[in-house]
């Protein structure tokens, strides 16, 4: 019979990004999409976006991650995950980690999204040109 793992799981959503995560023991691995962190993310500052809800809790070396995300771009995608990190962790021990992750933001759903295109415009709010004649 296979080893039973303990498992937390926190959904993360930004922009139309939505982020399914896991924490599992182990040493720190990050899985995105089953590719490492360094192969999915290419910019240093997504990596340090996904990894700030582990650094602020010190938890870096205690829990593997592994999520699916799908959506958006990549900025959304690395704040969906953050998201998502950061309610699984408040699942693994929230009395202890709610006010660090609260302080610094972590919890808070980013919910800015694309305004819809209007009839009669061209965009969202670009007016045709106006001529009096």
């Amino acid at each position: 019979m296979a080893k039973k793992e303990v498992a937390f799981c926190g959904t993360g959503r930004r922009k139309s990004s939505i982020a399914r995560v896991r924490l599992v023991d182990g040493n720190g691995k990050i899985t995105i999409n089953g590719k490492d962190l360094d192969e999915y993310f290419g910019a240093e500052t997504l990596k340090y976006i996904v990894r700030q809800p582990l650094s602020v809790t010190e938890t870096e070396s205690k829990y593997d991650v592994i999520c699916t995300v799908k959506g958006g771009g990549f900025t959304g995608q690395a704040g969906a995950i953050r998201h998502g990190i950061s309610r699984a962790l408040l699942e693994a021990n929230e009395e202890e980690y709610r006010s660090t992750l609260k302080t610094n933001g972590f919890l808070t759903r980013d919910s800015r999204m694309k305004e819809r295109k209007k009839y009669g415009l061209k965009k969202a709010r670009k007016a045709p040109q106006f001529s009096k004649r």
